[in-house]
């Protein structure tokens, strides 16, 4: 398994959910799909979705700030 970063290609709105595929391994395009289905559950994705959005680092700054 990969880091987790947002990745600089692929990513539709803040890279999340390519982040996310990437990470584990499946289709950004599934990722996408599971997430939308899960906003039909009660709960806080979109919170969640924003805090990612912030809190990962983007991929060049990653790579930047790599050990």
């Amino acid at each position: 398994m990969s880091s987790l970063a947002r990745p600089t290609h692929g990513r539709m709105i803040g890279g999340v959910c390519a982040a996310l595929a990437k990470r584990f391994g499946t289709s950004a395009t599934t990722m996408r799909v599971i997430f939308l289905l899960s906003c039909l559950l009660p709960g806080p994705q979109f919170l969640l979705y924003i805090a990612l959005w912030v809190l990962l680092p983007s991929e060049d700054k990653a790579a930047r700030t790599a050990w």
